[in-house]
């Protein structure tokens, strides 16, 4: 559809309609304000959707994301979202071998069940007494912080004080979490899952002086104001419906195949021109919302665009026509993959892939984990599928930078690939090759993405997941009062790359609509 007939000033629009743009639109709307969503793509929801990746197969997998905990139920609430997610009652299993014989750890089932895994991998209790030290404080944290996500970006000083707590303030805010991980924890593998969730997506050392994996370890311990990673009914897509949904039902207009091309603003009113399969267009706007990339910014502005933050991740998505048995017989595998199954995740196997991703190789031993959503949500298959118990798998690889595939994408890819899941297998009873599934043409059900593949279909900067470095959620010299505003009065971002952004979270789009509404007095 045309996105305008004639010349048309609307509100608000709103470029690029993947989760946190439908969510300013769904909120501007909602407050009288014409809006207009422009989306290149001939779909909205951007990287947060479910597909049908293989020929023939009904199976329909969240393709790029996979779970939930930064979305705000107050997001949910406020926009009556038909949107539910359930929690997995496996937090993680982390198989490892000891002593000649496969073991593990499993990380939930309730509190003695957890207790007596810690005590069978380590040999005593103190490692279980530090975990729920060290997380008791980090829930503590997560209460604290959380709220102040939807709320106008506090003052570094501001954010301490909500935080009351000087001894959890230095071990996320001031010194790499690699002195505390390693004060805290003595046995390898608890170190390296506390590790991981300061590496998801983000290439650093534990002792990185940037302190960006911390950053990251904060934004993955907050959600919720509980740190829980929940699966979304129905996959990812559906919160993209749900929140298509009710843009459009609010008013606003989604328009797809539409790119747009060009901002020009004085700061009081701008023209956003767009290109479509017909041609190109021009639409006016009171106020330009940009749920895209700092660097995507800069060239519709025409301003200087910043160096990009690439990305260190590989994703891959499969289908099996039964989960694998594990060489750690003690434990069932409908329970080490209900939760976060993590993959040469030990602390020392992080420190040396790290090392050697830096020294410009692929990681000998690539760290990674796996989620399975059917488990938990079986919706996502077909019913026949579920008859004959097919479960999805999806796979989030560690430490492997974009750099590392400029030479032959394809070829690093199939390396890349081949090494991981060689990782997934030395803990399986038999291989995983023999549990995938085949598609209409009898190929195996898995497909994978580098850095490189999700910059071409996605348009992250260099594959990187969270458009930038993660920044801290407090206000500094260079953010505004919600932290989605640029040096054009009129022009914001909504996307990831906004300060409290990265995720799938809602949160820069609902911050730059409130920034809106509260200029105009909406």
């Amino acid at each position: 559809m045309p996105a305008h007939e004639g010349h048309r000033t609307y509100d608000a629009v709103i470029i690029g309609g993947g989760h946190n743009g439908l969510v300013a639109a769904a909120y501007l709307a909602r407050a009288g304000r014409s809006v207009l969503v422009l989306e290149r793509l001939d779909r909205t929801g951007g990287a947060a959707v479910s597909a049908r990746p293989f020929e023939g197969v009904d199976a329909r997998l969240s393709r790029y994301s996979y779970l939930v905990s930064l979305l705000p139920r107050k997001i949910v609430r406020d926009l009556g979202l038909d949107f539910r997610v359930r929690t997995r009652n496996v937090s993680s299993y982390t198989p490892v071998e000891r002593d000649g014989r496969p073991t593990g750890l499993l990380v939930g089932g309730g509190e003695r069940r957890t207790r007596e895994a810690f005590a069978r991998l380590t040999g005593g209790g103190r490692e279980y007494e530090a975990w729920q030290r060290f997380y008791d404080m980090t829930g503590r944290v997560a209460t604290k912080v959380f709220p102040t996500l939807t709320e106008p970006l506090p003052t570094r000083d501001e954010l301490r004080l909500r935080v009351d707590d000087e001894e959890a303030w230095r071990v996320l805010f001031e010194e790499p979490i690699g002195v505390a991980v390693e004060e805290r924890f003595a046995d390898d593998l608890v170190r390296g899952v506390v590790l991981t969730d300061a590496l998801i997506g983000t290439f650093a050392d534990a002792h990185d002086p940037s302190l960006r994996q911390n950053l990251c370890f904060l934004y993955h311990v907050i959600g919720g104001g509980t740190g829980a990673w929940d699966v979304p009914v129905g996959g990812m897509g559906a919160l993209t419906d749900a929140l298509a949904t009710a843009a459009r039902d609010a008013g606003a207009v989604l328009a797809t195949g539409h790119e747009a091309v060009g901002i020009a603003t004085d700061g009081q009113a701008a023209e956003v021109r767009y290109r479509t399969a017909d041609g190109e267009g021009v639409v006016g706007a009171r106020h330009v919302l940009v749920n895209a990339s700092p660097q995507a910014l800069a060239e519709l502005t025409g301003d200087q665009p910043p160096a990009p933050a690439e990305g260190a991740q590989l994703k891959v998505n499969m289908l099996l026509k039964r989960l694998p048995r594990l060489r750690d017989s003690e434990v069932d595998p409908r329970e080490a993959f209900s939760g976060t199954f993590h993959i040469a995740e030990g602390y020392e196997q992080l420190a040396v892939a790290h090392a050697q991703a830096a020294a410009g190789r692929f990681p000998t031993a690539p760290p990674s984990e796996i989620y399975c959503h059917s488990l938990t949500d079986p919706t996502i298959l077909g019913p026949d599928l579920v008859e004959q118990g097919y479960q999805t798998l999806t796979l989030f690889g560690l430490h492997t930078p974009a750099r590392l595939f400029d030479h032959d994408n394809d070829v690093a890819r199939e390396e890349l690939l081949k090494s991981t899941l060689a990782q997934l297998d030395a803990h399986l009873a038999e291989p995983l090759a023999d549990c995938l599934a085949t598609d209409a043409a009898g190929r195996p059900c898995i497909e994978a993405k580098t850095p490189l593949d999700l910059e071409r279909d996605l348009r992250l900067p260099g594959g990187n997941i969270f458009h930038r470095d993660l920044s801290w959620p407090h206000a500094d010299e260079s953010t505004g009062r919600w932290g989605v505003e640029t040096h054009h009065a009129n022009v914001l971002l909504c996307g990831a790359g906004a300060v409290r952004g990265g995720g799938v979270s809602g949160v820069p789009g609902h911050n730059a609509a409130m920034a809106v509404l509260e200029e105009i007095g909406g």
